[in-house]
């Protein structure tokens, strides 16, 4: 297979390389917030769980009553600005991923075009100090952390750079990793990474999908690897009467809902299944709608 634009890879890869270099070796500084930072990232674009992993090491530290809040970019959002995430809001202020955190784990959730500000506000608006989780932060390395977590897929082994690929780094990059993070069904890989010498310590998340019975349900999604969640549906037994895929942070207005509603009634289905993800991007009214549609 002939990928398209592999002639750009070459620029893409000098551009990242001088950028870690120029921290690596100091000729850039990160910026420094007074609490410990701890990111959580991967090397391709979208899809390798980040966000689950976000959320649940906010509730194992909350649960040992642990301070903690989340540092967010907050992707596709209307604003720049640092502000505080308010779990009733719009994902089109906040960005979608950012809002699922804040409604899933019930922590403090702050996003910003500077996560360096965002951590500023955190830090103002809290009454003990805690632990910042930067979400998406591998090579958001404008901000100092203390930790760094990275969520691996299988197919970032065998995948390219950008823009060819999807990989925002390359392999080798996993040498300033602190932890990996395998899923249970990639355990196999560890062999691989340390025959690459890759020291960072492994951890193997175990993942569950919680789905209630749904009678001839369209599954409809707008994430990276789409297919991932309608595989995973079939393996707890949910056959979709159809699937329809929208592109990743897909934002829904009336031309979706009028997609859906259309393939609701060809096929004659009766309900509806998505992802956490995409149900945070629904409004109230759009998610009322497509409930009054489904018979």
């Amino acid at each position: 297979m002939i990928r398209p634009f592999v002639w750009l890879v070459p620029l893409y890869a000098a551009a990242a390389g001088a950028k870690n270099a120029a921290y690596n070796r100091g000729w850039s500084q990160p910026q420094y917030l007074d609490w410990p930072v701890v990111s959580v990232g991967n090397l391709s674009v979208g899809g390798s769980g980040k966000t689950p992993l976000v959320i649940r090491l906010a509730q194992l530290l909350s649960a040992e009553n642990v301070p903690v809040d989340v540092l967010s970019r907050g992707y596709g959002r209307s604003d720049s600005q640092a502000e505080q995430v308010h779990a009733d809001g719009d994902a089109s202020l906040y960005g979608d991923e950012p809002l699922l955190i804040a409604r899933s784990a019930a922590v403090p959730v702050y996003v910003g075009a500077s996560r360096y500000e965002a951590g500023l506000l955190a830090e103002q608006n809290a009454s003990v100090p805690g632990i910042h989780l930067l979400d998406d932060g591998f090579q958001h390395r404008k901000l100092a952390r203390d930790l760094d977590i990275v969520v691996l897929h299988r197919d970032d082994l065998q995948d390219m750079l950008l823009p060819a690929g999807t990989l925002r780094e390359p392999l080798s990059s996993l040498h300033r990793a602190d932890v990996i993070v395998l899923r249970a069904e990639d355990r196999e890989l560890e062999a691989a990474l340390r025959q690459r010498g890759i020291t960072a310590a492994i951890w193997i998340q175990h993942r569950n999908l919680a789905v209630e019975p749904a009678p001839r349900a369209i599954a409809f999604c707008g994430i990276a690897r789409p297919e991932e969640f309608f595989s995973a549906l079939r393996s707890k037994g949910v056959e979709p009467t159809a699937t329809i895929v929208f592109r990743d942070h897909q934002r829904y207005s009336m031309s979706e809902l009028n997609r859906l509603t259309a393939a609701l009634q060809h096929h004659k289905a009766q309900s509806w299944i998505t992802t956490e993800k995409d149900e945070a991007r629904l409004t109230p009214a759009q998610r009322t709608l497509l409930e009054k549609i489904a018979p």
